[in-house]
């Protein structure tokens, strides 16, 4: 890129695991209609739970274990391997369980920890799931989930500190456009990279921003804020993938007339 100013990407997540860890990209594949690759392939049910893997729906998160509930998730580090589908769960830089996710038994090795460490918040025993090619996103439709990041030293601005992005739980972020433009997206096609995407509502905010994604702690309230302030609750964008291609860091954003 050769503009720092225009509008372009600065960072790339995906959410292998559903309330966990997000993992930073350098770059990654769309295909339309699709979610990032692997984003939320993953989910633990609350108890019994009424996720069926033949039958795969979205189901409201409030049956999966999430931060705007469960906030002791984010005292845990996770990182997963794409490969292996292995997930390793560390608390305080020390590994506490590891198992592989595509196996019964490396699957109950981590359901045994949450349901240890998880214990409080648990209505029955937590179990993970998934289902090929679905995606455990807070919206039924398959998107992706863009953030801007003048809009988050914005709201810094008015919160008086700063606010991690990642109490937003974005897919794309992106630099270079004025605070709150992203809203004037919606129903318009962007270009990120070769890649075309249709922006179509704008993010309503829950208690899960309220976490403070580094320490677990319930110390701000973002939602009232942004009503107190803005009145609405929004934050970021979604969209749907138009056209397949490969967004990298800094690709330039463009937006159509």
């Amino acid at each position: 890129m050769t503009d720092p100013t225009a509008p372009h990407v600065t960072a790339l997540y995906r959410y292998p695991v559903k309330g966990l860890t997000p993992e930073r990209m350098e770059a990654v594949n769309l295909a339309p209609g699709e979610t990032v690759p692997g984003d939320r392939a993953w989910a633990i049910e609350n108890g019994p739970g009424r996720f069926n893997p033949d039958e795969p729906k979205h189901l409201p998160k409030i049956n999966f274990l999430m931060l705007m509930r469960n906030e002791r998730l984010a005292t845990l580090e996770t990182r997963f391997e794409s490969v292996s589908q292995t997930l390793t769960v560390l608390r305080s830089g020390k590994q506490v369980a590891r198992g592989q996710l595509s196996t019964k038994l490396g699957r109950s090795m981590i359901e045994q920890f949450l349901a240890a460490y998880m214990k409080d918040d648990l209505r029955g025993a937590p179990h993970i799931v998934e289902a090929p090619g679905h995606s455990f996103s807070d919206v039924a439709l398959k998107c992706v989930h863009i953030v801007n990041l003048a809009s988050v030293r914005e709201i810094s601005r008015v919160a008086g500190r700063p606010i991690d992005p990642l109490r937003f739980r974005p897919n794309i972020i992106i630099d270079g456009i004025a605070a709150w433009s992203e809203f004037n997206w919606i129903d318009k096609r962007i270009a990120i990279g070769d890649v075309a995407l249709d922006v179509f509502t704008r993010t309503q905010r829950c208690d899960a921003t309220n976490v403070d994604p580094a320490t677990g702690n319930r110390d701000m309230a973002i939602p009232a804020l942004l009503m107190r302030t803005y009145g609405h609750t929004d934050f970021g964008v979604y969209a749907t993938v138009a056209s397949a291609g490969r967004i990298m860091l800094d690709d330039p954003v463009t937006v159509s007339p």
